[in-house]
């Protein structure tokens, strides 16, 4: 079994059109829906997917969930729904009644100011309804969200695609190491390993393990075999100029080389214990 924990779905096609991406993305800009993933994944053994939110659209909640209500290769949702407002936890309690919502994500602007307005009491809501937190944040965000993780220890937190760190292949910075360390000092939380490619310094990015190694081996080290997660990233994956076969592989190869235990925490377990789905 292995859950994508990190694809988007959209249809810019719509009355409506979308948010994201641009019409000058020529790569994107395009109808994106599970039965383009199941073609690709499904072969592969991928056997689910939890949807991460790409429309700053409260409604685009309710068409990823209508999407979901025939489709079950859709196991979760992470949503958008932004905190610090008067309507949060309304809004949260409306979508949440879905038991497809497993959560919402928030960008790095939203840690800039954490200890203003109603931040941390919307994100204490989220904690009661047991959803969790997906956050899309660079390095400068990382203290804000990690006093989030101190002050709220019943919040799942999921850092979204490695921290944005580059890979070059080579050894990590020790700067690097220690952001990790710090996050992985939480426990709760977690680091999905989601477009690991699209952050090599090369383009296409490579395929062999090899280069992705030192990576792995910094995350492993971290996080442990209860704290990592698969997610491709897919369909903005395609940006790394490679398949996503290619990136399955090449962790597929590593997590091989750490023991069945270890595999099936990374493809489907640990996303169990984050976001709550049934599988």
């Amino acid at each position: 079994m292995i859950i994508d924990t990190h694809t988007h779905f959209y249809n810019p096609t719509r009355r409506q059109g979308v948010p994201w991406p641009p019409p000058d993305n020529t790569l994107l800009y395009r109808p994106v829906f599970p039965i383009h993933l199941k073609e690709i994944a499904a072969p592969l053994g991928v056997t689910g997917t939890v949807v991460v939110e790409a429309s700053s659209w409260l409604e685009d909640n309710g068409w990823i969930l209508d999407l979901a209500a025939d489709e079950p290769f859709i196991v979760g949702f992470v949503g958008q729904i932004p905190p610090d407002r008067p309507e949060f936890g309304e809004e949260l309690a409306r979508f949440a009644s879905n038991p497809i919502f497993r959560g919402i994500r928030c960008g790095g602007q939203r840690f800039e100011r954490v200890d203003q307005g109603s931040f941390l009491a919307d994100l204490r809501t989220l904690a009661a309804h047991d959803l969790a937190l997906d956050v899309l944040i660079r390095a400068e965000h990382l203290e804000n969200v990690l006093r989030v993780a101190r002050q709220i220890p019943d919040l799942r937190i999921v850092i979204n695609h490695i921290l944005h760190m580059p890979v070059d292949g080579g050894p990590i910075d020790p700067v690097w190491l220690d952001r990790y360390r710090r996050a992985a000092d939480h426990a709760n939380v977690f680091m999905k390993l989601s477009a690991m490619m699209e952050q090599s310094v090369h383009t296409p990015a490579p395929a062999d393990l090899d280069f992705y190694r030192p990576t792995l081996d910094a995350l492993w080290n971290a996080f442990g075999a209860d704290r990592l997660i698969y997610g491709s990233n897919w369909p903005v994956s395609d940006r790394a100029g490679r398949s996503y076969a290619e990136y399955l592989a090449v962790v597929k190869s590593y997590f091989a080389e750490k023991g069945q235990d270890a595999s099936e925490g990374y493809f489907w377990r640990n996303a169990k214990t984050v976001y709550r789905i049934v599988v």
